[in-house]
């Protein structure tokens, strides 16, 4: 007799859930979370006032280059979160040599749906089928169509604001009324409307509530306030997280059973029904070690580390490592890339000012390689737009009456364009485990070979022309193009494609289920499924996939199948 119906590595984005679907539908869940418990008392500092922020909320620099030599460089990185990032001291990674990997993380209940930037954009038919038109890597075994009614699912239940678009590079969805955009990203927009036919500017999709339905207000949400403390946690429950979301969800129904402190070593595997037992734990706080068993086992760790968790689970009979037989666990490494920015001034419009924090930002959809592939290069990119007005000491130093007269009115009003990029998967970017380095907990380290390649560098030149073109015929001031320098892997903290799905067991590591080929009672949903990155930020798409497969797997049990 199993322990659990089901076990559910990860507490994040896609391991809530799995819980949640799974809980609901009467499966009795465990779910281990390698990280402490979130006590939202305690650990988010969204009503913390500056005055009560330690060294003016930035962390010591010594405290910063011993423990946290990564995390110190990701942008929500502060005195008052430094908590919420792990300590690189405990929890080291490598490189491989004449390569470099930033690599940023959240280990506690939540994991990183407590740090995302919230933005929820579909992919499209256009994404799935790209490396089949491309003849790069495999092809995704799902269209859009056996996705969207999760998308719509999902997006009804996290509440994801924004607007219908009509666009087919980026699919309309079930959304809460959006933020408004400011006069600036308004005037933006109507000089691409009035200089280009192929890309617009639209709101941000942003998973920040302006409104609430009965079902969100039962698990204590509320509407966001707009003051873009997301990244301190939302006391609110504003935005969409495990914590304030699935969890409650899942913990409602008395199915789930939540362990936090609990690192997971390995899959059990039964050579002789050819299925996952359980899993081997260390209690994080003590070290000892303890085995839980399960029908099912769903690992959502994020895509670095459920591809180590495979590589660690090798047996006799897999050598390589769990669902390995393909050898393709941990190979196709993928993020995406950043590294072309422009800049300008608008002239005027000093009337006005903003109410509130924008909690996303404006959004230039991909537009090269769409509908038809006429570049060059491979893929596209999209633009976030970032407008805002400067602050009242925006450079203005000195004393006396003269300080104070320059500094009454608040700074120009600015634009700022960030070109994201695809990153074509590629098996020689990989993810391995140290032959000889262990953690504090006796689990090897897992090494990372990943670079950017020709492709990608292509973007970003495309991209940089672009956006001075965009400025230049909108007649902005002050246009200042950044040198393009491509972001390390990692950089956009946006992991995918260890574990791909496929529709080959011999070139693939999970099915249409998300199922593994070798193994039928494994399930990996989290961003290491991925077998393409497309340009759109992932996480929604990760949400849409937990949930379909967790329903398949609860499928399964009640036929006895699993």
């Amino acid at each position: 007799m199993a322990d659990f119906d089901a076990i559910v590595v990860g507490s994040g984005m896609s391991g809530g859930w799995v819980a949640k679907e799974l809980c609901e539908r009467g499966v009795k869940t465990l779910v281990l979370e390698r990280g402490k418990d979130i006590k939202p008392e305690e650990d988010y500092t969204d009503n913390l006032d500056p005055w009560d922020k330690k060294f003016l909320d930035r962390v010591r620099p010594d405290e910063a280059e011993r423990d946290y030599k990564i995390q110190k460089d990701v942008y929500v990185f502060y005195e008052s979160t430094k908590h919420l990032w792990v300590k690189d001291s405990d929890h080291p990674y490598e490189a491989a040599q004449g390569t470099d990997y930033e690599w940023y993380r959240g280990y506690h209940v939540g994991g990183r749906s407590l740090l995302w930037a919230r933005m929820s954009y579909r992919f499209s038919d256009h994404d799935f089928k790209a490396n089949k038109a491309d003849g790069v890597g495999v092809d995704w075994p799902i269209r859009y169509d056996d996705l969207k009614p999760w998308y719509d699912y999902v997006e009804k239940f996290a509440g994801i604001s924004g607007n219908n678009d009509g666009l087919g590079q980026l699919p309309d969805g079930v959304y809460l009324p959006p933020f408004e955009l400011d006069c600036a990203a308004k005037h933006l927009q109507g000089k691409l409307a009035e200089n280009y036919n192929d890309r617009q500017l639209i709101a941000g999709r942003v998973a920040n509530l302006t409104r609430t339905t009965p079902e969100q207000e039962a698990l204590g949400r509320a509407p966001c306030q707009a003051r873009y403390h997301c990244f301190r946690g939302c006391s609110y429950g504003a935005y969409f997280s495990s914590n304030s979301a699935t969890l409650p969800a899942a913990k409602k129904t008395g199915n789930l059973t939540l362990r936090p402190d609990s690192i997971v070593h390995s899959v059990i595997y039964d050579p002789k029904t050819k299925r996952a037992t359980g899993v081997r734990v260390i209690d994080r706080l003590t070290k000892e070690t303890k085995t839980y068993t399960a029908r099912v086992v769903f690992l959502n760790a994020s895509a670095i580390n459920t591809a180590a968790i495979l590589l660690q689970s090798g047996t006799e009979e897999m050598p390589k490592g769990l669902a390995n037989s393909s050898d393709q666990v941990g190979r196709n490494l993928m993020d995406h890339v950043a590294g072309a920015r422009a800049q300008a001034t608008i002239d005027g419009m000093t009337d006005k000012y903003v109410y509130g924090r924008y909690p996303g930002q404006g959004y230039i959809p991909r537009y090269r390689n769409y509908p038809e592939y006429d570049q060059p290069y491979k893929r596209g990119f999209a633009f976030q737009v970032y407008t805002g007005r400067g602050t009242w000491q925006a450079g203005r130093q000195g004393i006396g009456a003269g300080f104070k007269t320059a500094n009454r009115d608040p700074g120009p009003w600015t634009i700022f364009l960030d070109a994201y990029a695809e990153v074509l998967p590629d098996p020689n970017n990989r993810v391995g485990l140290h032959k000889t380095r262990t953690d504090k907990w006796g689990i090897p380290v897992p090494v990372m070979d990943a670079r950017m390649g020709p492709n990608e560098v292509a973007l970003l030149e495309a991209a940089s022309k672009d956006a001075e073109d965009i400025l230049r015929k909108g007649n902005y001031s002050n246009i200042k193009v950044h040198p393009v320098e491509p972001t390390k892997p990692g950089n956009r903290i946006h992991e995918m494609g260890t574990a791909r799905m496929g529709r080959d067991p011999k070139t693939s590591v999970l099915n249409k289920w998300n199922q593994a080929w070798d193994c039928e009672n494994l399930f990996i949903t989290d961003g290491a499924a991925m077998t393409s990155s497309a340009i759109q930020n992932p996480s929604v798409t990760y949400m849409a996939l937990s949930a379909r497969a967790a329903n398949h797997a609860a499928d399964l049990l009640e036929s006895g199948k699993l």
